[in-house]
């Protein structure tokens, strides 16, 4: 590979996932990915195999499914990962296994604090150092290309860390990841950190060195570009920058950045630019993720202006105040909408642009749902179709509970009240409940949670518009909780009701799938950075 081209590694579908509430379904991380596959990433972190049994299938069907890209699968150094990566990877075109371990002495002495890794912080060096080497060496049976991570690579001794990395590389390794897992890292260290592990290490030119960084001081895609300038050949990001805590570098401002500054940077990517805005609505929308209208490249307002002095010089002259253009990333107004009368041709055609393929025996289905919208808006945008796509799919793989029918009435002089029917999928019972709330949606989910019967909390709760009009879109977004874990619902409609009621089933059927996998649970909730040793922890 030329020297100047950086290869994009996209770890929404894992790393972004991570973030509390942004978990998405099977259906919905197979859609990404393709979608992923068509904005021209090189690498597709798809998911962790050996934390649950989604996760797992997940991956094997991405790594069926989606073509183009490599597709990558997380494990710790431990065999169990490796293996149950392999598995699920197995039958790939182009596959990766990505291993790491903690490399800090802060995760050493907490991580690996059972003597049997060693007493003194000299001897848990060595152990982690033999794990890491075997832990390539195992994935090697596997794949031939094998990515290394040191964990908190930005807080580890320097010697340490160039030891380590030279003997992954010894015994396999073709990518090595040099990660601020923590955020800690300002620019110029994270680059000097980089180069001199380049330097010192002295791979072969095969090896590619990566970035991955973490945006606790709002520094992952500073600190990425940074790596870049030092050496390092791989970006490992997300759509929209989701992720743990603050989130991960955004794929969307490495690539126009390394775009617009190429003159500074003298590097390009693979990915098509154009298909990032719709690509950032895809991920918003799977994850109730809302896109904040000041971020870069892809908010509502990264191309608005309202001063008047800005106004002025932009019509003169976009160049300006403005350093790309919107259809540089996507984000071009569509000039012709879609309503009633508008034939299948039309809206299949728009949906292939927006990178949503619709099966033959599925169109007829899709079409009535969009005559239906049609006849409640005069008109259709890009957002009501990708909103309206997304309410058709398949919300859960094994739903626990469906809701029948529900009613609210609301009148002045009244408390409001709501009658639910949810059917248990599980015994296929129907529980039919009644309660009264502070307002139509309060009743509603009391009406639910009667009929559920299932502890849990609702954590939040938002509504937001997300297509023009007053019969615009209302996309509804909750958080429950099971005392740790988050789990996710959304639904959108032209009906907020009926779209609060659909993403709390959501929800809750997430939230049961979890129960009912125990395992899962405390491997969700215990974190990547909590521990090492039990095979069920993440």
């Amino acid at each position: 590979m030329p020297n100047d081209r950086v290869i994009i590694f996209d770890t929404s579908l894992r790393d972004g996932e991570q973030a509390p509430g942004a978990a998405m379904t099977v259906p919905e991380k197979v859609q990404l990915a393709q979608q992923l596959a068509r904005l021209g990433v090189d690498v597709i972190e798809a998911g962790f195999p050996i934390s649950s049994p989604g996760q797992f299938e997940a991956v094997r069907r991405i790594v069926a499914e989606v073509e183009g890209p490599t597709i990558c699968a997380l494990a710790r150094a431990k065999t169990d990962d490796i293996d149950a990566a392999g598995r699920a990877l197995d039958g790939g075109k182009r596959t990766r296994i990505h291993t790491f371990i903690a490399t800090s002495d802060i995760h050493l002495e907490s991580k690996f604090a059972d003597p049997r890794y060693g007493q003194t912080l000299e001897e848990k060096r060595d152990t982690v150092l033999e794990m890491a080497v075997s832990a390539v060496r195992h994935a090697l049976t596997y794949t031939d290309d094998v990515e290394f991570s040191a964990e908190d690579a930005g807080r580890t001794d320097t010697a340490y860390l160039c030891r380590v990395v030279k003997a992954v590389i010894d015994a396999g390794a073709t990518t090595i990841n040099i990660p601020d897992t923590t955020g800690y890292c300002i620019s110029d260290e994270y680059a000097s950190l980089i180069r001199t592990v380049i330097e010192e290490v002295d791979a072969p030119p095969s090896v590619i060195f990566s970035t991955h960084c973490h945006d606790d001081l709002g520094l992952a895609v500073a600190n990425s570009l940074s790596g870049l300038q030092a050496g390092a050949r791989q970006i490992e990001c997300t759509i929209n920058g989701i992720g743990e805590r603050a989130g991960n570098a955004a794929l969307e401002e490495v690539v126009m950045a390394l775009n617009v500054r190429k003159d500074h940077f003298g590097l390009h990517t693979g990915v098509d630019a154009t298909l990032l805005y719709e690509t950032s609505r895809m991920v918003s929308t799977f994850t109730g993720f809302r896109v904040q209208p000041n971020k870069a490249i892809i908010g509502k307002n990264a191309f608005a202006h309202e001063a008047g002095i800005h106004q002025d010089g932009v019509l003169k002259n976009r160049a300006t105040y403005e350093i790309m253009r919107a259809e540089d990333v996507g984000q071009d107004a569509e000039s012709i909408r879609l309503g009633r009368h508008s034939g299948r041709h039309g809206l299949f055609s728009r949906l292939d642009r927006l990178g949503i393929r619709i099966d033959a025996s599925d169109r007829a289905a899709v079409y009535a749902a969009f005559v239906e919208l049609a006849d409640r808006k005069k008109e259709i945008n890009d957002s009501d179709l990708i909103n309206l796509f997304h309410r058709e799919e398949e919300t859960s793989e094994t739903p626990h509970y469906s809701l029948e029918t529900f009613h609210v009435a609301v009148g002045s002089g009244q408390d409001p009240e709501a009658t639910v029917a949810v059917r248990n999928l599980q015994d296929q019972s129907l529980v039919k409940k009644k309660a009264t709330g502070d307002g139509p949606i309060d009743a509603l989910y009391s009406a639910i949670n009667h009929a559920v019967n299932e502890g849990h909390d609702l954590v939040n709760y938002t509504i937001r518009s997300v297509s023009e009009g007053s019969d615009s879109y209302g996309e509804v977004s909750v958080l429950v909780g099971l005392g740790g874990p988050l789990f996710a619902g959304k639904a959108s409609s032209t009906d907020v009701i009926e779209a609060s009621a659909q993403a709390y089933m959501n929800a809750l059927n997430s939230l049961a799938a979890y129960r009912s996998d125990k395992e899962s649970i405390a491997f969700v909730g215990s974190g990547i950075m909590q521990a090492f040793d039990s095979p069920k922890e993440h």
